[in-house]
């Protein structure tokens, strides 16, 4: 692959400039988190929204597959979902006297999982395969996903009653974990005065196609890691395995997943190169929720810590210059 021209960096930079833009007319006052999102999707990865209810999760996803001119489904997680209602069943068609497969939502691309674990963990690992290798397989068949494909979903961290905690093997496939959190007081005031908040979804027009996303993943791959950025990530990631404040480290596919979440924030940013910055400003949402502390697990304040053990790395690892 040849390396990406500037006059083709800054037209990509500025599309991009106006897909965050586009998404920002619903969702006031959060750069970051629309930022993250728009890292997750270059990067072809998946995003976990942590926070309470009523702050714009939804709300999130919906703008992003607007803006992309995607098919989006919303999957509403509760306590009876069965894999099937996800993935597709076979159906008898008694004129071809043949089973067909009816594919179910997670063909699409953009898929919101609303409350994540709030389903039982057999329909939790109904996703894995999907996440995983962009693929489903149903009575021994594999369909390929539509492209680009993405998982957006969201949980509560504060209420966790008839809820089952996701797995470490669950929570390993989402390239981030981020918050919403509450927007300033000034964002929030407009929201109120403008109640029809969903209306302002509906009516968003899209700014890039689905076909654009792809070939700017495709770009984003061709970013160069040089090797002291490569040195930087496995010396955060070899503390993380060593620390006696840590039960478990993190995994290859974590570090893998911080260096492909950097070269997604450099093309956004419009460089052909990834900085040490690309690399720090990621490390708390695509490795927090990858470690666990040694006091425990499962809890919001065991997260906090977790965040807290990892900024404690990064201030004694020297950041190359």
């Amino acid at each position: 692959m040849t390396s990406i021209k500037k006059k083709e960096t800054d037209t990509v930079r500025k599309k991009i400039d106006v897909l965050h833009k586009n998404i920002g007319r619903v969702i006031k006052g959060k750069p970051e988190a629309i930022s993250l999102a728009i890292i997750t999707l270059l990067a072809r990865g998946h995003l976990l929204i942590e926070d309470a209810p009523g702050v714009g999760k939804t709300l999130l996803a919906q703008s992003l597959a607007m803006s992309i001119h995607s098919a989006f489904q919303r999957i509403q997680f509760t306590s009876d979902l069965l894999p099937s209602d996800i993935l597709g069943v076979p159906i008898y068609n008694p004129h071809t006297g043949t089973f067909e497969f009816k594919p179910g939502p997670i063909f699409t691309n953009i898929v919101l999982v609303d409350e994540i674990n709030r389903t039982s963990p057999k329909t939790q690992s109904s996703l894995l395969e999907a996440m995983n290798e962009f693929q489903v397989s149903v009575d021994g068949q594999t369909y390929p996903l539509p492209q680009p494909f993405m998982v957006v979903a969201t949980q509560n961290p504060l209420e966790y009653q008839g809820t089952y905690p996701l797995p470490e093997s669950q929570l390993d496939r989402f390239m981030m974990r981020t918050h919403m959190g509450y927007p300033p007081l000034a964002e929030e005031k407009e929201i109120l005065t403008h109640p029809r908040i969903e209306e302002e979804v509906k009516r968003l027009q899209p700014v890039m196609s689905g076909q654009e996303v792809i070939d700017m993943q495709q770009l984003t791959d061709e970013i160069r890691v040089d090797d002291e950025i490569l040195t930087y990530v496995m010396a955060i990631v070899t503390a993380t395995r060593t620390s006696d404040h840590l039960r478990l480290g993190i995994s290859p596919r974590g570090a893998l997943f911080l260096i492909r979440a950097a070269k997604a924030k450099a093309f956004m940013e419009g460089r052909d190169y990834c900085i040490p910055d690309d690399v720090k400003s990621l490390v708390l949402p695509v490795l927090a929720h990858r470690i666990i502390p040694a006091s425990g697990y499962g809890t919001d304040g065991f997260q906090g810590e977790a965040e807290r053990d990892l900024m404690e790395i990064l201030d004694h690892i020297p950041v190359p210059l």
